[in-house]
């Protein structure tokens, strides 16, 4: 997909309320309020709020936890809610979505958003409100031929004098990852993939440099070329992406996990185990999320983005357990399952990234089952280098509304990676190993002193959606990783 294929809406602001004549024209709007103003009698339709409210025996002050919604004497179609600045980001983005929800179910061409709020407040209500809708007017591919969803072709902010331009970027880079994920895996192969690379390259002015496999090969990149080497296809790569803006404040790597489709290996997954495995590149589409939405809203940093890509099929030619093999750094690793492919592409790429000894590192990976046993779908699990980058982690996970909680990676759990025949076992085999522990452990190896952070993305997929998100794909990272860039680079 490239930004010329984007299905976003089209956004635009007016900086007073609607005359009651052109509110009386419009069919699908959504009334966002700010707390105490449900009783507010400038409030647009608000007699029919309080009927509404008064039919439905609910407070007005319950509208910061449960949208509600009626129809006009017209037919057309109302919905009102109310963010609360003391709530969080993530209660408030559900909120927001599940309010656009009532609208985006009618398929309407257009929404207009009202925000009825003190001037203080309305730049931020509408930022949020115009990322979650424009992420979810968006529709995710499909191949299904009957009912395909109509996309949303336009949204008005009304009430705030500038565009959001944050959110119309975020939006952008949100979608971009869900729907690479959201591809079938014969429609997004790792050449099919390189491709789309290249195009999106082609039209945001990134730099773009290809290891394939002979130059991996070559290279001495034992750990990727282990996995990528069962595909017949052979069309595996690490691909760097590269945005160099003018007079960068900073460096920054970003490492993901593409892992086009997981059958396990020799160690082959269950039927119902493999249905999903197509996601398992989500890592590397966050990865270019945040590239896209960097480059939208021109963050004043390098960032080398290095993703991963490869297949990881059981064939004459893949790797075995009990196979030994040598990544990048020198680093020997015995390979003890097959399914735990994903820390061995990464270790490669984490190498080649490190080498330009960046100011941060952040890989993304669908790394470990047991980061969703301990967390669920509904946080992603981190590891950090320092305390100090561990509470940048943690704020913008606060401020984005993807949530992320901290796990430890202390020295005497490494005892479970010993090996008798190389430098570090792959993983453990052991039924109660903290396995995500396990392989951030792994991984640090390849970043050596550089500060680094590792996301196990638990939150990649929830079903029904998360925050902001209506679809089972979350693109979760996005947001995080952007704001944490954001903070990172500092102001502008």
């Amino acid at each position: 997909m490239t930004p010329s294929e984007s299905t976003l809406a089209t956004l635009c602001t007016a900086a007073a309320l609607p005359e009651p004549d052109a509110l009386a024209a419009m069919n699908h709007v959504l009334i966002v309020l700010a707390p105490g103003a449900s009783e507010a009698g400038n409030i647009p339709d608000h007699p029919l709020l309080q009927a509404t409210l008064a039919r439905r025996r609910l407070d007005p002050d319950e509208l910061d936890s449960e949208p509600v919604s009626a129809n006009t004497a017209s037919g057309a179609l109302r919905v009102w809610l109310m963010l609360d600045p003391e709530k969080s980001t993530f209660d408030n983005q559900t909120l927001l979505r599940d309010g656009l929800a009532v609208l985006l179910d009618e398929e309407p061409a257009g929404i207009d958003v009202l925000i009825v709020a003190d001037a203080g407040e309305r730049a931020w209500m509408a930022g949020l409100a115009a990322y979650v809708a424009l992420a979810n007017g968006a529709p995710l591919p499909s191949r299904k031929q009957k009912d395909a969803p109509q996309p949303l072709e336009s949204l008005r902010i009304w009430g705030v004098d500038a565009e959001p331009r944050d959110a119309l970027g975020l939006a952008e880079g949100n979608l971009l990852a869900r729907t690479l994920t959201a591809l079938p895996p014969n429609a997004l192969t790792p050449a099919v993939y390189r491709s789309r690379i290249a195009a999106l390259a082609g039209e945001l002015g990134w730099q773009v440099e290809e290891f394939d496999l002979p130059r991996l090969q070559a290279m001495g990149a034992g750990a990727f070329v282990a996995v990528a080497q069962g595909s017949e296809l052979a069309d595996a790569a690490i691909v760097r992406v590269s945005l160099i803006p003018p007079a960068a404040q900073g460096r920054v790597a970003l490492v993901g996990k593409g892992i086009c489709f997981d059958t396990g290996g020799h160690n082959l997954k269950s039927a119902d185990a493999m249905i999903g495995m197509h996601e398992d590149m989500a890592g590397s589409a966050v990865v270019l999320g945040i590239l896209l939405a960097a480059t939208r809203l021109k963050l004043p940093l390098r960032i080398d983005a290095w993703l991963a890509l490869a297949n990881n099929d059981l064939s004459p030619r893949a790797s075995r357990q009990g196979d030994v093999v040598q990544a990048l750094n020198g680093t020997t690793i015995e390979i003890v399952h097959t399914d735990a492919e994903g820390r061995l592409v990464l270790a490669d790429a984490l190498a080649l990234a490190a080498r330009d000894e960046p100011d941060l590192i952040v890989d993304f990976g669908t790394l470990t089952y047991t980061m969703i046993q301990a967390l669920g779908c509904r946080y992603s699990g981190f590891f950090a280098s320092s305390d100090t980058l561990a509470e940048h982690a943690l704020k913008a996970g606060v401020a984005s509304g993807e949530r992320m909680c901290r796990f430890p990676m202390d020295a005497d759990y490494d005892d479970a990676l010993d090996s008798e025949i190389a430098d570090v076992c792959q993983c453990s085999l052991d039924d109660d190993a903290p396995d995500h522990i396990h392989a951030a452990l792994l991984l640090s190896r390849f970043v050596g002193d550089l500060p680094w952070l590792h996301v196990d993305l638990s939150a990649a997929s929830c079903e029904d959606g998360l925050g902001a998100i209506a679809t089972d794909q979350t693109g979760f990272g996005v947001a995080w990783g952007l704001r944490l860039l954001q903070a990172w680079a500092g102001p502008n």
